[in-house]
């Protein structure tokens, strides 16, 4: 990987656009990059990374999105990081956006805009870049695979962070260990530990899950064949365990077998035992229940004989209810009769209360003459009764009218009082009118003025920065031309020294017995031969390819140069010669005049508002005092025709009601003097009607009663019997006949009067002895089939136990392989002798190469004197396998890394670093890494050291690499001719590079 070009826009402490060209710099192999502290030495590395990955190195990873973005940086520039690199022989160019917060194109504030990215490939063929990708992840995911890095691996490897490696030298082994996983992507072999540990953890939790199922099964079984069956003392995953529950579980089903033998014998005995107690039972209960039959019947005959008076008593009672219904209609008549009567009168009575004493003893006719002259006198009323409804709408009118009277009063003196005060309000708001527009044509006018400072101060500041641009393009491409003709001039160089030794090249060609391609001889006695010095045509083609190179960069540089020059022409006659701060304070005095005049330019569509408002109230005003007025001209002819109808009706209403205090209430008085009479004279009519009619009944009772055969007929009456009554009695007469007749059936029967002949039954013993038999019965039938269910319980889960074995055989062979190899890779095997993890035993193979590789560079820069090397040996409790000593070539003894002073920690860190570097490069598939970055520590040396750690690092041009040295060291930049510089300032960073 080589870095050829970084462009930085508005990151972190550039406000403006910066570059670094990497292939200026990588021409002496060794460059310096250095600025004051806090300049943003460290940024040039974060936005190469950035490029990359996406992110920034180390604990600067929170300072993600918008905190990337320069706070020297205008409002309307956009942060921006672009690399281009040759990675795997291709040549990318990466651009990448963070999210940003730009002001709105419309309005005022901001709004976020999203992350973007950009991927492209130069085509060498084409002369051209061609896109290959705008995705994030894509991007990522191509540059992972072509560097063959993550991002930590990056930073450790091509970052080279000297303080991260002098802390490894003094860690312990557990921190190694961290550091060495995260470079060599070791993890996968801390996840084989770890899923091996967990399928251990898993067969053992099956094993003994199995063996608790099957120990679960053998407490069934003990629980089913009770003591016949002992269960083994062993824990769930202990060996033997399914082989002691199986032999148990044979010795149990043997048990039950022989019992279930004995208790079916046991049945069938008292089976035969019961059956003879149960028919035995059966004969005596057959002559108990006859013998209670007969006694029952005996004492039925004799209840019968005490009740016979009662039962002829009923006959006669029943006869004389049957001939009393011959005279129940005439009863009932009679009765309806007097009930109507008794109603009758009493409501001619309660009709008669109501009327005044003058009609106390008039009769129904007299009532009937009285009610119809009350009803003439009330016809007579209607008019009266409407000449009183009118009076009372007039009354209602003429307050309408003082109602109406007071709201117009109400109504003109508002109207007056707010038209009085018109005129003033309406050259107030005009004026308002006035002063607004004033303000909006003011405006409008510093609009344009303001416009065109802004435009002057942008032209300004762009003035002052092409300044010192232009400078720095023109010694760019004053470098640019130099570099050029050197080139050219190697490439002649080379050119005339293959020319020369052109007959060597040719004769290289040559064979025996085939003709020259010049001569064509086929014999050639001597051929000229190359010279140590000799050129060939792939280095004059090396030599023409730089120095088109070059010649193109040159060309480049001055297309920049003339650019730059032209856009430093234009802003300087846009902006002219007055200085930055003066056409800023102008923009700001004027920006602040335009605001204030367009906060009172913003009160004239207000006020528009509300003069049209006031207008339209003037009008309203105005129309409703004239409408009021017209109302109440109107209103006094109406009142006095009111008044004049009014004392008509009066008079012709005072006549009409008499004493009363309104028509409706004499109205009121006859109706109800009318409806009072015709109900008594209705209810005296009926009373005459309901006394001849009770007359008439009383004669046709007497009639029925004599024919009846009864003396009278209240002795009819007491002889009925209503319906329950009779039912009653008919129901105990025919329950009589039912017992004598069944009583006389059951002393007939022959069987009955046998049995009761006989001693009494003792049915009490019969029952003790049936029922000891049925007790021995179903003991003995519970006890085979408990016997039974045992053993088919036993049955099943000795075949369910003997499956589970099975089953279980090769997950316990699993299981014991699986705990093998966990213990094993987890270290506490008793055949790992050192104890040693998987993941350990591998990072320890890494820093044995490691070692290896950082002690080359490490003695030279010692000057032979120190050694790294690699220790197994364990410390205290911690993980074998990572240790790391220094030997000491002057004592011959090794030591701790921890005990180096400080000059020494260092170069020994630089040496481990590089050292880490080849490694986990060859680690990554071999990728070249063309262009490291090693960060501080160089302070700590004194000058012959300083000299031999140059030496190293200058030595890894012989692997075409570039190194860049991140340091403030003074003493470096007279060492070190290639220079990018970081200079800091009150407006945010710039650099300045300078070539070898």
């Amino acid at each position: 990987m080589r870095l050829h070009r970084l462009d930085v826009t508005a990151f972190g402490p550039f406000g403006g656009a910066q570059s670094v060209d990497f292939d200026d710099l990588s021409l002496a192999g060794l460059f310096l990059l250095h600025g004051p502290t806090g300049a943003g030495k460290t940024s040039v590395l974060d936005a190469v990374c950035y490029a990359l990955y996406g992110s920034v190195p180390g604990a600067r990873q929170s300072g993600q999105g918008m905190t990337l973005r320069s706070d020297h940086a205008p409002a309307g520039t956009r942060t921006e990081v672009r690399l281009e690199l040759t990675v795997a022989a291709r040549r990318l160019e990466v651009t990448r956006q963070p999210p940003w917060e730009r002001p709105k194109k419309r309005g005022t504030g901001t709004t976020l805009d999203k992350a973007q990215s950009w991927l492209r490939e130069y085509d060498a063929q084409a002369g051209t870049w061609k896109d290959l990708s705008r995705s994030h992840q894509e991007i990522g995911e191509e540059i992972t695979q072509l560097l063959g890095m993550s991002r930590e691996q990056f930073c450790q490897v091509v970052l080279l962070p000297q303080g991260d490696f002098a802390r490894f030298l003094r860690a312990d082994a557990e921190a190694r260990g961290k550091l060495l996983g995260r470079l060599f992507d070791t993890h996968r072999f801390a996840e084989v530990e770890k899923r091996l540990t967990e399928r251990r953890r898993a067969a053992e939790a099956q094993v003994r899950d199995g063996d608790a199922a099957l120990l679960a099964d053998a407490h069934r079984m003990q629980q089913a064949a009770g003591d016949a069956m002992q269960l083994p003392d062993l824990a769930p995953g202990e060996p033997g365990l399914a082989d002691a529950i199986l032999g148990a579980a044979a010795i149990a089903r043997s048990t039950a077998r022989e019992q279930l033998t004995v208790a079916h014998c046991g049945l069938l005995a008292a089976e035969s035992a019961q059956a003879a107690a149960d028919r035995a039972l059966g004969d005596v209960r057959e002559v108990a229940r006859l013998q209670q039959r007969f006694a029952d019947a005996r004492e039925r005959g004799r209840l019968l004989e005490e009740r016979a008076d009662g039962y002829r008593q009923a006959q006669a009672r029943m006869e004389r209810a049957r001939k009393a219904e011959a005279v129940a209609p005439a009863l009932e008549l009679r009765e309806a009769a007097e009930t109507e009567h008794r109603r009758a009168a009493t409501a001619e009575v309660r009709a008669r209360g109501l009327l005044p004493e003058t009609f106390a003893g008039a009769e129904a006719a007299g009532l009937a003459a009285a009610a119809r002259r009350a009803a003439e006198e009330l016809g007579g009323l209607e008019s009266a009764r409407r000449a009183e409804q009118r009076l009372a709408d007039l009354v209602g009118e003429r307050d309408e009218l003082d109602r109406q009277e007071r709201a117009d009063d109400g109504l003109l003196q508002d109207a007056e009082g707010w038209l009085a005060g018109w005129e003033e309000k309406r050259a107030a708001l005009q004026a308002r009118i006035d002063s607004a527009q004033e303000a909006a044509t003011r405006a409008e006018q510093l609009a344009v003025q303001r416009e065109s400072a802004q435009q002057r101060l942008v032209a300004a500041r762009m003035r002052d920065q092409l300044a010192g641009d232009t400078d720095a393009a023109a010694d760019q491409a004053r470098l640019a031309q130099e570099q050029a003709l050197a080139a050219k001039a190697h490439w002649l160089d080379v050119k005339e020294q293959r020319l020369n030794g052109i007959a060597a090249e040719l004769a290289a060609q040559l064979n025996d017995g085939e003709p020259c391609a010049v001569c064509g001889a086929t014999d050639h006695p001597a051929p000229a031969r190359k010279d140590a010095g000799h050129v060939d045509r792939e280095a004059e083609e090396r030599a023409l390819a730089a120095y088109q190179q070059a010649d193109e960069r040159h060309s480049e540089k001055e297309r920049h140069l003339g650019v730059v020059r032209e856009a430093l022409a234009a802003a300087t006659a846009e902006a002219g010669d007055s200085p930055t701060d003066r056409l800023a304070a102008h923009c700001e005095e004027l920006e602040l005049l335009w605001a204030q005049a367009r906060r009172d330019a913003s009160a004239l569509h207000p006020a528009h508002e509300e003069l049209r408002r006031a207008e339209a109230e003037y009008e309203r005003r105005t129309a409703d005092r004239q409408q009021a007025a017209v109302r109440v001209a109107s209103r006094v002819g109406h009142r006095e025709r009111l008044d004049r109808e009014r004392e008509t009706l009066e008079g012709e209403l005072a006549e009409a009601r008499g004493t009363a205090t309104s028509v409706a209430a004499r109205a009121a008085q006859l109706a109800r003097q009318a409806e009072l009479l015709t109900d008594a004279a209705d209810t005296a009519r009926t009373a005459e009607d309901t006394a001849q009619r009770l007359k008439d009944a009383d004669a046709r009772l007497a009639d029925a009663a004599f024919r009846a055969g009864f003396d009278t007929p209240q002795a009819a009456a007491a002889a009925l019997l209503d319906d329950a009554a009779y039912r009653e009695l008919q129901r105990r007469l025919d329950a009589w006949q039912s017992e004598e007749a069944a009583v006389r059936a059951v002393l007939a029967e022959a069987d009955t009067a046998a049995a009761a002949q006989q001693p009494p039954a003792d049915l009490a013993a019969a029952e003790r002895a049936a029922s000891a038999a049925a007790q021995r019965a179903r003991e003995a039938a519970s006890a085979r089939d408990a016997a039974a269910r045992r053993c088919t319980e036993l049955d099943r889960l000795s075949a369910r136990a003997t499956a589970a074995v099975r089953q279980l055989a090769p997950l316990r062979e699993e299981y014991d392989r699986v705990a093998r190899l966990a213990a094993l890779t987890a270290g506490t095997a008793a055949d790992n002798e050192r104890k040693m993890r998987l993941e350990s035993y591998v990072l320890a193979a890494r820093l044995e190469q490691v070692a290896a590789a950082a002690t080359v560079r490490l003695q030279r820069m010692s000057s032979g004197r120190y050694t790294l090397v690699h220790s197994d040996d364990r410390a205290g409790r911690g993980r074998s396998g990572l240790g790391l000593h220094v030997v000491d070539a002057w004592t011959g003894r090794e030591r701790d890394t921890a005990t180096l002073s400080g000059g020494e920690t260092f170069f020994a860190s630089l040496a481990l670093a590089l050292g880490l570097a080849d490694v986990v490069t060859d680690e990554a598939g071999g990728v070249r890494l063309d262009t490291l970055f090693i960060d501080e520590g160089f302070g700590s040396l004194d000058d012959q050291t300083l000299d031999e750690v140059l030496d190293v690092l200058d030595s890894l041009r012989e692997r075409d690499r570039s190194v860049g040295i991140v340091s403030h060291v003074a003493d470096l930049r007279r060492r070190i001719h290639a220079q990018l510089e970081v200079v800091k300032g009150r407006s945010g960073s710039v650099l300045r590079q300078r070539g070898a």
